[in-house]
């Protein structure tokens, strides 16, 4: 059976302990009796879209708004919650900025949320025959599903469990939540600050209880690993119901003639090393233009130097899951025997029983090489020469992932003419990695990246929503394309 770790010391605290398949039945069946009274839709007997006594999309939205806007503020404060969140990942910084990130996540949510909820406007249809003809009108509202799945990783596990969870609720849905089995801690506090009226529940499973609860919802949102990920895509065809998958990246950086490269360095350094690389938008691959490759390389090799580890007392926490130091490791290695050049870092070390990866630069890389060309989600920075912007673009273009990217230029329009060109969902400009605080932005993935509907921006909440049309003939007497008897 899986046991719960501490990433810092290595030793193993408890079995994990997985909710068995009629508690999480139970949970999905209590959730959906819920789900009614949430999203404000109780049963009408009919009537034109709009009328008194018809259902509207945003029908029970104060009552959900007041509840998230306490449930935010608890999660901002508690501080058992993120205790959790430090024992769960070895590190505090990132624990801080994610229950930080969840409170503005749910703030923003309560803001936004009533107009992407609001029915649109009664219109005129468009219709055949001539002028005068059957007067119909279209209107419509929103559904929400009634029970929303979510399956999140253990890099970001408060965010990534909430990031998709928060919108559903707003929408009118209900939600379970099953976050990874390598960092459970967090689970307890989290439910102690669920108001009872919020139809949200957060279970302990292993992968057996996340396959368990696809059967029982009528959507599901995952965020992990590509392989991962095309499980849960089958299982959800094989259910019947939608999926919306966050999957890996490969995110590239470019660095061309004419930028900043002191504020490219810094920004790159931290967009790949922040939470020790362990997140799916950090950087794992930088092309440098070649007249300002040597120096640009000399300035990162630099910074990345002087940034230590947490256990003495610098910002890199250790490595959250211990199969993926192994595969840190591996790709060192890789790199190391096809000739790559070590930098700083370029080990897998073990302080206190935990594994770390101090900030790795490396030179001499090329497409041969696993850190290349293989998610490697640690703090390893592979810096490669090009030719100009042409061959720059196809080198990232050169990838399975399309995620994210950043391109750092001499001017904000040289960078956006090379960002243009990017498959990706989403490219910062002159910086790295702003996806991880700028929610804002509509973005898709491309690639092995993933599937479905933004997460980001306003639209998101969409996904949680089946739009309905009502076509509304008003006109009196035959239409002409009726069958008429002959009498």
């Amino acid at each position: 059976m899986r046991a719960v770790r501490d990433p810092l010391t290595g030793r193993v605290e408890r079995p994990l302990a997985p909710v068995s398949p009629d508690r999480l039945a139970a949970v999905a069946a209590e959730l959906r009796a819920l789900a009614p009274a949430w999203a404000g839709r109780p049963p009408s007997p009919g009537g034109r879209a709009g009328d008194p006594g018809v259902p509207r999309p945003d029908a029970g939205w104060e009552r959900r708004a007041r509840a998230l806007a306490r449930f935010g503020e608890a999660v901002a404060r508690d501080e058992e919650l993120l205790a959790a969140l430090v024992a769960d990942t070895g590190r505090v910084a990132e624990s801080l900025l994610e229950r930080q990130a969840v409170a503005g996540l749910v703030a923003r949510w309560v803001r936004q949320a009533p107009a992407s909820l609001a029915s649109p406007p009664e219109r005129p249809a468009s219709l055949p025959g001539p002028p005068g003809g059957p007067n119909v009108v279209v209107a419509g509202d929103a559904v929400p599903y009634e029970l929303v799945g979510v399956i999140s990783p253990w890099n970001f596990p408060l965010l990534l469990g909430l990031i998709d969870a928060v919108p559903a609720l707003a929408a009118g849905c209900a939600v379970l939540v099953k976050p990874s089995e390598v960092t459970p801690r967090f689970i307890e506090p989290l439910a102690r600050l669920v108001p009872d009226e919020l139809p949200l529940r957060v279970v302990e499973g292993d992968g057996g209880t996340g396959a368990a609860l696809i059967d029982l919802v009528d959507a599901v949102v995952f965020t992990g690993s590509v392989p991962t990920g095309s499980q849960v895509a089958q299982a959800a065809a094989r259910a019947f119901v939608p999926a919306f998958l966050e999957l890996g990246g490969k995110d590239p950086a470019i660095v061309l003639e004419g930028a900043d490269l002191d504020r490219a360095a810094s920004a790159i350094l931290w967009g790949g090393t922040a939470n020790a690389g362990q997140a799916c938008q950090s950087i794992e691959r930088i092309y440098v233009a070649r007249p300002v490759h040597d120096e640009f390389l000399a300035l990162l090799a630099r910074k990345a130097a002087g940034v230590r580890l947490t256990c003495e007392g610098g910002p890199v926490g250790p490595i959250i899951e211990p199969r993926q130091a192994d595969v840190i490791a591996a790709h060192l290695a890789d790199a190391a025997a096809r000739g790559a050049v070590t930098h700083t870092g370029g080990l897998v070390e073990r302080h206190g029983g935990g594994r770390w990866c101090r900030p790795t630069v490396l030179s001499d890389v090329d497409h041969s090489m696993l850190v290349m060309t293989e998610e490697t989600f640690g703090p390893v920075l592979p810096v490669m020469a090009v030719d100009g912007p042409d061959e720059a673009v196809a080198l990232a273009n050169d990838s399975a992932y399309g995620l994210s990217a950043a391109v750092f230029a001499g001017s904000e329009e040289a960078a956006l003419a090379v960002a243009a060109r990017l498959r990706a969902g989403a490219v910062s400009v002159n910086d790295a990695s702003l996806t991880a605080f700028v929610h804002d932005g509509e973005k898709h993935a491309f690639g092995l990246s993933g599937l479905g509907g933004s997460r980001m921006g306003a639209a998101s909440i969409a996904r949680f929503l089946r739009r309905r049309a009502f076509l509304v003939n008003r006109s009196t007497g035959a239409d002409p394309w009726w069958h008429t008897s002959e009498e």
